[in-house]
């Protein structure tokens, strides 16, 4: 049988979109609400997407475990994001509890110290404003959109203030 992609006058068969979505999945992990969202764009049914999904899980296409894994280490090492902010993400796309606990597990606690302990250095000394309030808003307003726990920004805020 074939389908048409939406916006696109190509017809593909199954095999074909099966192809496709499995190609999405080798080229970087996802999770199984990114690849639902991805076969929206073609017209399958949902006895077809069932098929595509198992196929995924079967041949290790897709894997949540190993999702959640590189997805934190990836936004911990390279966006600098705080706990609080991968959780929400994780959240979002539909991530259980047991998962989300096993991403947190790839964070190591005393580097994720330092490494908050060395963003934030050099965060406040990169803020320009002459203004206390303001400087301190501004330090505190970028950790927070990072997701970095508001134990750890206020204590690092009132020690850089002293300096």
């Amino acid at each position: 049988m074939a389908f048409s992609k939406k916006n696109d006058s190509s017809i593909l068969t199954f095999s074909e979109i099966r192809g496709k979505i499995e190609y999405y999945c080798a080229y970087q992990d996802r999770c199984h609400k990114e690849v639902l969202e991805k076969m929206k764009s073609f017209n399958l049914s949902n006895l077809e997407k069932d098929e595509i999904m198992v196929n995924l899980i079967e041949h290790n296409f897709l894997n949540e475990e190993r999702f959640v894994q590189s997805f934190t280490r990836g936004k911990y090492n390279y966006k600098n994001w705080g706990k609080n902010r991968i959780i929400n993400e994780l959240k979002m796309r539909n991530i259980a509890s047991n998962l989300i606990k096993i991403a947190l597990n790839e964070i190591d606690n005393e580097t994720y110290l330092e490494t908050f302990d060395q963003l934030a250095n050099k965060h406040w000394h990169s803020i320009t404003e002459k203004n206390s309030l303001k400087k301190r808003k501004k330090f505190c307003d970028y950790f927070i959109r990072k997701g970095w726990e508001n134990n750890l920004i206020y204590e690092k805020v009132k020690e850089l203030e002293k300096l």
